[in-house]
């Protein structure tokens, strides 16, 4: 097991460690407002979000004091993928999945910063969603550079980006027609979390279950484009069905 490897479980036991005062914390505590307007899913529940929130809000509150803007947030998340892009096209796939991290947390932040500083709005949720797509096809880019020894990956790759390109242009698109459908089981985050996790513990997970850390990092891949075209269709269908009865 590599020092990496190594010192990234030590800082999420760590950072799991914690849990159990959250737990304590929580009690009678209201739910995070931006938690609370969101669907839960089988893979990152509310109680679970609720906690990485309450984790990342000393990183939140000292941003807003440095003056940080979510402009610039957004683009260290874009560059973060694009840095992800160019480890996994070198190989090093816990630097990857540590880097994906990295550009999910700008993520998160970007949206909460502009929040407390009072200038979230329609520039800024455009920005957001479009800097997230370069960031996330700058990644997959590196993956597909990655596995293009072999044509099953690289197809496996080229699936899991379109499917999530899909499950974001289904939102868009029924904001587009009036029509607000979010959710849905491959959403950014699982995605990222997915990702991230085969990246950075594949080779323990590939010793334990007797495979390699590309094969690890492919089943996390198909799983990604599965949920992820599963998510857009359910979309699709949600919405179609909306504006097919404001039609009757």
């Amino acid at each position: 097991m590599s020092t990496t490897t190594i010192a990234v479980l030590a800082f999420v036991t760590a950072g799991l460690l914690t849990m159990p005062v959250f737990a304590v914390v929580a009690r009678g505590r209201p739910m995070d407002a931006d938690v609370a307007g969101r669907g839960a899913t089988p893979l990152i529940g509310r109680w679970v979000r609720d906690w990485l929130m309450w984790l990342i809000a000393p990183l939140e509150r000292a941003l807003v004091r440095a003056g940080v803007t979510p402009d610039a947030l957004n683009i260290a998340g874009m560059l973060f993928g694009a840095a992800a892009g160019v480890a996994y096209a070198r190989a090093s796939l816990e630097l990857g999945g540590l880097l994906v991290l990295a550009g999910g947390v700008c993520d998160v932040l970007d949206g909460r910063v502009a929040r407390a500083r009072g200038v979230a709005g329609a520039y800024g949720e455009f920005i957001d969603s479009v800097l997230d797509r370069f960031a996330e096809a700058f990644t997959f880019v590196g993956l597909a550079w990655h596995f293009a020894g072999g044509p099953t990956a690289t197809m496996i790759v080229a699936a899991a980006l379109a499917g999530s390109l899909l499950v974001s242009y289904t939102r868009a698109k029924g904001d587009a027609v009036g029509v607000a459908i979010r959710g849905g089981i491959m959403q950014r985050a699982e995605r990222l979390v997915l990702l991230a996790a085969a990246s950075i513990f594949g080779v323990p997970i590939a010793r334990l279950v007797g495979d390699t850390p590309d094969g690890v990092l492919s089943v996390a891949l198909w799983l990604i484009a599965l949920g992820a075209f599963g998510t857009a269709a359910w979309r699709t269908v949600r919405i179609a069905r909306e504006l097919r009865g404001r039609s009757k």
